[in-house]
């Protein structure tokens, strides 16, 4: 299964707030689909699988992507449902819309993908590259690459930075002090059900 590349809106109806997938709010209150405007009783099943999608939608994994970052996750000493937000929070498009220097996850991606991001003064075009404590992270010296953050900057997706990031503006400097912590994780969802959904398939 890829990457979503469907209508945003719709799944931020279905799933709740979603700060990296989009900025947009809908007009309409009842989820998503036909049946929206119906009130079930979800099963434990379905209530693992939401938490799951939202992982998936607000960082633009695909399955097979997730999956992997799960497995990672339960390698590592602690709590595999933190240890896996840190995985996915730590990543370098996500990083780069946390210090606002984009509007969304998608929007980061690109900024990224189109090498417009240096880390350790090195362009780095891989999104899912882990950011470390002590990194660096600048933009491209192009009038162009400098112009798009700054343009983003003016309204960033969310507004406060996490304690482990730290952002100069003139010129666009960041740094990365440390790993993040679960209480500055910005997405609204129960991890353990996600491990849970894993650990049964």
């Amino acid at each position: 299964m890829s990457r979503y590349r469907g209508p945003r809106l719709r799944i931020s109806r279905r799933l709740g707030d979603l700060p990296g997938l989009t900025r947009k709010k809908s007009k309409k209150m009842s989820p998503a689909g036909e049946h929206g405007q119906q009130s079930k009783k979800s099963s434990e099943y379905a209530l693992r699988l939401e938490e799951k999608q939202k992982l998936r939608f607000n960082y633009g994994l695909s399955e097979k992507q997730l999956q992997k970052n799960v497995k990672t996750a339960k390698k590592v000493q602690g709590s595999t449902g933190v240890i896996l937000l840190q995985i996915l929070e730590m990543r370098l498009d996500n990083t780069v819309f946390r210090l606002g220097l984009a509007p969304t996850i998608p929007a980061s991606r690109q900024l990224v993908n189109h090498g417009h991001i240096l880390v350790n003064s090195q362009t780095v075009s891989i999104c899912s590259y882990q950011c470390k404590p002590g990194d660096i992270i600048t933009i491209k010296s192009k009038v162009s690459s400098t112009n798009l953050v700054k343009r983003y900057l003016e309204s960033p997706g969310l507004a406060n930075i996490p304690n482990h990031l730290e952002l100069q503006k003139e010129p666009i400097l960041a740094k990365v002090n440390g790993i993040i912590e679960r209480d500055w994780v910005a997405l609204q969802l129960n991890e353990l059900l996600v491990v849970e959904y894993y650990s049964r398939k």
